[in-house]
């Protein structure tokens, strides 16, 4: 597995992180399972929010009920969550009383005195980065969240929060498969106006941004073929794609799963795969695309087989 020095932490990340958003309804042997097989894989850092499972803070309590970590096994782990969606809306809240509700009710649902990151969860159109900034300011120096990043935020929406926000913005939690990949067409395919992909969206550059302001992009949904659509891995709407794929897994001598993932670690900019699966198997297979060397050839070859005209 490999890992790098988080940006703006102390924290040694593995580039590959485990997302619980789905272990609501699984049973204490299920979630320990998960764990142990992501822990055995070299993946010691997970991804949490409020809003996950069937009621608030469900998935949270999951995780600690199943796993009853120890204080030194907790020092093993980074643990990152996620605040600002109201699910009664829904709608978002980056007020000073939400994010501070949010993050008790989070550490108690973890059953830990702090949280590694805390990442405002996507967009606020009505946020006063003021109260964000005297949010923060108290979480950290309660030793209540030791960092912070965002989800799904464009250029502009960073720098505005940076306007008031004293600490690093360590982390960008954005959307990116093979076959969703926006924030990185557009940067090949600028000012083409023949394609598709030279639509500038959402402020563009927000992948460049990150790399010159060492904020840390996690890739979600990265086996998904858009949003929430289904995977493409196996699926016959991405026939020339999974032929492809199979063909590096077997030059490579890996699963199919961890050539998506290479995919992404592949990149320079560094990034996070945050796994979305609760099959242990998968989480290991996609695992084993942590460090794999594929060539700038290999990797465009896939790009164009999903569907991208390379120009």
């Amino acid at each position: 597995m490999k890992t790098f020095t988080l940006p703006g932490t102390e924290i040694i990340a593995p580039n590959v992180v485990l997302g619980l958003m789905r272990i609501a309804d699984k049973t204490d042997d299920d979630i320990q399972e998960l764990v142990r097989t992501a822990r055995d894989a070299g993946i010691d850092f997970v991804d949490h929010a409020d809003v996950y499972g069937n009621d608030l803070h469900d998935c949270e309590r999951r995780f600690a009920e199943a796993l009853r970590l120890t204080p030194s096994q907790r020092d093993e782990i980074t643990i990152q969550t996620k605040a600002g969606i109201v699910r009664e809306g829904p709608y978002f809240d980056f007020s000073y009383e939400h994010l501070i509700d949010s993050v008790e009710g989070s550490l108690r649902a973890l059953r830990t005195d702090r949280i590694d990151i805390l990442l405002l969860h996507r967009p606020d159109a009505l946020v006063e980065p003021e109260e964000v900034a005297r949010a923060f300011d108290d979480l950290e120096s309660s030793g209540k969240v030791r960092h912070f990043g965002v989800s799904n935020h464009t250029p502009r929406q960073i720098d505005l929060l940076r306007k008031s926000v004293r600490q690093p913005i360590v982390a960008n939690q954005l959307q990116l498969s093979i076959t969703h990949q926006p924030i990185i067409a557009q940067g090949i395919a600028a000012n083409m106006l023949d394609e598709q992909q030279s639509v500038t969206l959402d402020g563009g550059g927000i992948l460049d941004y990150c790399r010159l302001n060492d904020i840390t992009v996690q890739a979600w949904s990265p086996f998904q073929a858009g949003f929430f659509n289904g995977v493409f891995l196996g699926s016959p709407d991405y026939p020339e794609l999974n032929t492809v794929i199979d063909r590096l897994a077997a030059q490579y001598e890996v699963p199919a799963i961890a050539i998506a993932t290479a995919w992404i670690t592949r990149h320079p900019a560094q990034m996070q795969v945050v796994l979305g699966t609760t099959t242990p198997d998968r989480v290991s297979g996609a695992a084993e695309g942590s460090d794999l060397p594929l060539t700038r050839a290999d990797w465009y070859e896939l790009l164009r087989a999903a569907g991208y005209r390379v120009p």
